[in-house]
């Protein structure tokens, strides 16, 4: 089974870059995509069905902002849209999809980039969130993956310049502890366990020719839980694909 997560910066314009022709020829079972930037009625949700998968979306209030969806060729068994959180759900940040073998959440982390208010709200969220992770490990369905832009590097390794970027908001010593938090819960980076090479990124910024001189982050990542560990066939990220300024990052699982 192979996942995609993928924050595509604004889903038309992607779709205007050759999304769906990449994705007609990459053919991953399930896509995660963040930062629609764009209500639901707008998005030609019939291009993505005629490839053979279904679609959820899950936009913002506010238009041409954030925005979550799920696009996949395996019906799911039940979908929360949302988590409860009032912020994050009128920010269009999270959607929920239970299968038979795992359940999938799908998220558009807050960033803290453009000032104080903003990275004192993405604290706020993931300190809830780390609840709706406890919570959900602790049922029965022990299977979870959390697929998404998370914001946030969680080690040197995973950042292009960490002397540079330590006051910078993705790599501040709260942010990075908060992930030490996540993965102690028994959530593993997928993408390290099969890969422990420096210089390997997500995203880039626009500016002074980042991404072509590989001045990165990696902040993209489809985590799973201990008891899919073992069905971990491949992790990699997708560097040379360019609809947006982030790349896709891929996990392939394996069930018998």
């Amino acid at each position: 089974m192979k996942i995609i997560s993928y924050n595509v910066n604004g889903i038309r314009s992607a779709l205007n870059k050759g999304l769906i022709d990449w994705i007609k020829e990459h053919q991953a079972d399930i896509y995660c995509f963040q930062e629609l930037k764009a209500n639901k009625e707008d998005i030609p949700t019939e291009r993505f069905e005629e490839l053979g998968y279904s679609c959820y979306w899950f936009s913002a209030q506010k238009k041409g902002y954030s925005g979550v969806g799920v696009i996949t060729k395996i019906k799911p068994l039940e979908v929360t849209y949302g988590c409860g959180l009032e912020q994050a759900d009128y920010e269009g940040r999270v959607l929920q999809l239970k299968f038979s073998e795992f359940t999938l959440i799908n998220t558009y982390f807050p960033s803290g980039s453009s000032g104080d208010e903003r990275q004192a709200y993405k604290m706020e969220f993931l300190s809830e969130y780390l609840d709706l992770i406890k919570t959900t490990l602790a049922t029965e369905n022990k299977q979870l993956i959390v697929a998404g832009d998370y914001n946030i590097c969680h080690q040197a390794i995973d950042i292009h310049d960490p002397k540079g970027n330590k006051d910078s908001s993705g790599f501040l010593s709260e942010e990075r502890a908060w992930m030490d938090q996540f993965f102690e819960q028994g959530m593993i980076d997928s993408f390290r366990i099969v890969n422990q090479e420096p210089h390997q990124y997500s995203w880039w910024s626009f500016r002074a020719n980042a991404r072509n001189n590989n001045k990165g982050w990696r902040i993209d990542y489809i985590n799973v839980s201990a008891a899919l560990k073992d069905h971990i066939q491949h992790a990699e990220i997708l560097p040379h694909i360019m609809h947006s300024d982030h790349c896709p990052v891929e996990l392939v699982l394996k069930f018998d």
